[in-house]
């Protein structure tokens, strides 16, 4: 059994202009990332790498469509080396522009996992959220058949992670709030999965404890008191994607993703929107084994009896979001069976890490509790 993967080497550099220099950036590489992080930190350092900026061809998470018209832009640069510097939605485009040739999205999911790479990758992330730097996976809204799913194979890892904390400065608290309970929700899934090993177990709970402890401190000192604790928050959420990279997500990110993909909620909150229903259904099927050691370990984090653990769970983490019934996203009851029935068929990869098994009647059962 695989223990833990790591295959993009880890750097860390203080500023871009350190990164910069240090990767010799060049006319041979692609930048793709967002205009509004592009300008003030790599705008005065004179670099003649092609930019792609993502907004220019879709807002909000990336879709087959947007993906679609970036690979054909990318192709025409003729670069060798994708750099990508942003959030969740830039790093899942730039996985696939590693892998794609002259291929639609369509035609990379009927490949996988076999696909082959044709161009280097470094990513950097500029929130404390996605922890995908570190694995092969990109999520896409497949708009022509209505969910998002995941695209994954071996050629898409990253050669390169690099985490440069000044990135985050600017981030602003909604987005830090959702991108960093969504690492919070990768530590959890993948301390739950049975795919988890002891060291993948290091790495989720010590995210868990850095995420929690920095919550803890935002809601006593304000929300102003995160900008001390971003890079802790960067580090937590790396560590987040090393485990999940090994052990998988589960039952929550396959449950969100019907909602984010017809109703467009954040990926964060989507999963927080889930987060603790899925939880508490585990619970209601067997309180045994790692569920008792994680509650255990969350109820000493949030000073609280093992049996309210999850009631001081989400009262901590509605300081940092506030929790939102599924109707309040405009979700129908009609589309509580068509998610269920969603989720069975299109998120079986997510769903074989699930703590305990999940059928169908389990998923509607949960969606109705949420409603």
């Amino acid at each position: 059994m695989i223990q833990v993967i790591m295959k993009p080497t880890l750097h860390r550099f203080a500023t871009c202009k350190e990164f910069a220099e240090k990767f010799q950036i060049g006319a041979h590489d692609l930048i793709l990332t967002n205009q509004y992080i592009y300008e003030p930190n790599f705008g005065e350092l004179d670099l003649t790498a092609h930019t792609i900026f993502q907004e220019k061809y879709g807002m909000g998470e990336p879709t087959d469509t947007m993906v679609d018209e970036i690979i054909k832009a990318t192709s025409e640069t003729h670069c060798n080396r994708i750099i990508a510097v942003g959030g969740g939605t830039v790093i899942d485009i730039a996985k696939v522009l590693a892998v794609a040739g002259s291929e639609t999205v369509d035609d990379l999911y009927a490949q996988a996992p076999n696909l082959t790479k044709h161009r280097e990758l470094i990513i950097i992330p500029t929130t404390c959220g996605t922890g995908s730097e570190m694995t092969n996976i990109s999520i896409m809204n497949r708009t022509r058949l209505g969910t998002k799913m995941g695209l994954v194979g071996p050629s898409m890892y990253a050669d390169s992670a690099v985490l440069i904390p000044e990135l985050l400065y600017g981030l602003p608290f909604s987005v830090f709030a959702t991108s960093s309970i969504d690492a919070l929700v990768h530590a959890v899934e993948s301390a739950l999965s049975p795919k988890a090993t002891p060291y993948t177990k290091l790495f989720s709970y010590r995210a868990i404890d850095m995420i929690i402890s920095g919550y803890q401190k935002i809601v006593a000192l304000g929300k102003e008191s995160r900008v001390e604790l971003l890079d802790d928050f960067l580090i937590a959420s790396n560590y987040a994607g090393i485990a999940f990279g090994t052990a998988g997500c589960a039952a929550v990110h396959a449950m969100s993703y019907p909602l984010g993909g017809k109703y467009h909620v954040p990926h964060g909150e989507s999963n927080y929107a889930m987060f603790i229903g899925v939880l508490k259904n585990y619970m209601e099927i067997n309180q045994t084994g790692e569920i008792d050691v994680l509650n255990r370990y969350l109820a000493n984090l949030l000073h609280c009896d093992v049996g309210n653990v999850y009631d001081g769970l989400e009262n901590l983490l509605n300081h940092i979001l506030a929790k939102k019934p599924l109707h309040e996203y405009g979700v129908t009851e009609t589309d509580l069976s068509e998610f269920a029935k969603s989720v069975m068929e299109t998120q079986g990869r997510l769903m074989s890490n699930n703590f305990v098994e999940l059928d169908y009647d389990r998923v509607f059962k949960i969606y109705q509790e949420l409603y």
